[in-house]
């Protein structure tokens, strides 16, 4: 990271910054191309490491991605607001910022499937109890990022 004055390396931090993200990027290379698509997300940290859920189609680019490359880049942010300068050179952008990049597996077995739901649901509605019938779990298709980097940057 170029700015270590942005930087943040506070584990509670952190979690308040991912805890207050709606959406997440997954950006996946594609030959000589880069495919980014928004998210809604969860996530669990244990010990420092994070994990990040996702759920969506069975098909379609996304899918074809992480079957091939099994890796992705992600970032999030929230708090953006354009700070007025007196100059054009003295305009700037206030943000907390996660980025990193790491595995990706999608889950196949019901009971890894609702637990990344629940963590989905949790990081939603802030309700952390939710009823997945069997039938919705084997029609959906849900998939983790196990982050292998990640920093966050703020610049308030």
């Amino acid at each position: 990271m170029r700015r270590r004055d942005r930087e943040v390396t506070d584990p509670d931090r952190i979690r308040e910054i991912i805890e207050a993200c709606t959406c997440c990027h997954l950006g996946f290379q594609d030959k000589s191309k880069v495919y980014i698509v928004p998210l809604s997300f969860g996530y669990r940290e244990e010990n420092g490491k994070y994990t990040f859920y996702f759920h969506g189609a069975g098909e379609g680019r996304k899918i074809e991605l992480i079957q091939k490359e099994h890796y992705a880049g992600f970032e999030m942010e929230t708090a953006c607001q354009l700070r007025i300068g007196e100059t054009a050179c003295n305009h700037t952008m206030s943000y907390q910022s996660i980025i990193g990049g790491g595995r990706v597996r999608i889950l196949t077995e019901n009971d890894e499937k609702a637990a990344a739901l629940q963590a989905i649901m949790l990081h939603n509605t802030g309700k952390a109890q939710w009823d997945f019938p069997e039938h919705m779990l084997a029609a959906t298709t849900v998939f983790e990022l196990e982050a292998e980097e990640l920093s966050c940057k703020v610049h308030e």
